[in-house]
């Protein structure tokens, strides 16, 4: 792995330039953001060594890490322009609107569908971190498609990343991202939106706000220009699941109407084997 282009220089971005440079001593990165300050910052800090909008012709990897609605277009330009032997590979939230622009491409098998499940509430190249990747999952979608050579080329990134890989279609992925990442964030935002609410009314109120409040209220600092395109892409499995979550909330608030405990105790008893879940997943 001698050269890599980064199109969008943000936490992911930024984050794979980190961790490519401690995996492989000399690689040369370039780079490109359509946020002027994000360019500089990112030759400041040294996450890349130069600012290029076009990638060489020799370029072993060009990845594309930019809110999911700008990916096609960019996709589509980046896989007219490049050398057989370049692999493209694009970070996206949501992957069935990717993987359908550009499905009858005739460059389609130097491509790699991959979305890391890794992130900050942070953003921007300041928020980069060289070990954002090591032990998380990478879900891969449509493998089969990309050149056999390529997917060696691939593997060894993520080697060196220290990546857990996970292998899905790109519908099944929409759907299973829509509970377990897009619908925590959302949760997060609209518990935020709850208490800004109540300081209209009580300016203290997050004096009394502990570490629960602050971990589940966490992902509120994310950015928007992100999200909305997310929810967007993803719109009808974001729906289906927002849907099931706001019926379990008004279950959950008529049985503290009704008075019943027992119910409640019962239902937050069975839920807590979510925590063994979770544990049996790592």
């Amino acid at each position: 792995m001698k050269k890599v282009h980064i199109i969008g220089l943000g936490l992911l971005g930024g984050s794979f330039a980190l961790a490519l440079k401690k995996a492989f001593p000399g690689i040369r990165i370039t780079g490109t953001d359509h946020n002027q300050q994000h360019q500089e910052e990112a030759v400041q800090i040294g996450l890349i060594e130069e600012i290029k909008d076009v990638a060489a012709p020799d370029t072993d990897l060009i990845l594309i890490a930019t809110p999911v609605h700008t990916i096609p277009d960019l996709l589509r330009s980046v896989l007219g322009k490049i050398d057989k032997n370049t692999l493209v590979m694009d970070f996206g939230s949501t992957k069935a609107q990717i993987c359908q622009s550009i499905a009858d491409h005739p460059n389609r098998e130097n491509y790699l569908a991959a979305h890391p499940i890794a992130g900050t509430e942070f953003s921007g190249p300041k928020a980069a971190i060289d070990h954002l990747f090591s032990g998380k999952i990478l879900i891969l979608c449509e493998l089969e498609k990309t050149n056999l050579e390529l997917k060696g080329k691939a593997y060894e990134i993520f080697e060196a990343l220290g990546v857990k890989l996970r292998f899905m279609g790109p519908m099944e992925h929409d759907n299973q991202l829509a509970y377990v990442s897009h619908l925590s964030h959302i949760s997060s935002f609209m518990l935020g939106k709850t208490v800004l609410d109540k300081m209209e009314d009580d300016k203290n109120i997050l004096n009394m706000a502990g570490s629960g409040f602050s971990s589940t209220v966490r992902l509120a600092k994310s950015s928007p220009a992100m999200w909305t395109p997310i929810i967007k892409e993803n719109k009808s499995n974001i729906l289906e699941a927002l849907n099931q979550y706001i019926n379990n909330l008004m279950e959950f608030r008529d049985e503290i109407v009704q008075d019943d405990y027992k119910k409640l105790f019962k239902k937050m008893e069975e839920i807590n084997r979510i925590g063994n879940l979770l544990n049996l997943e790592k």
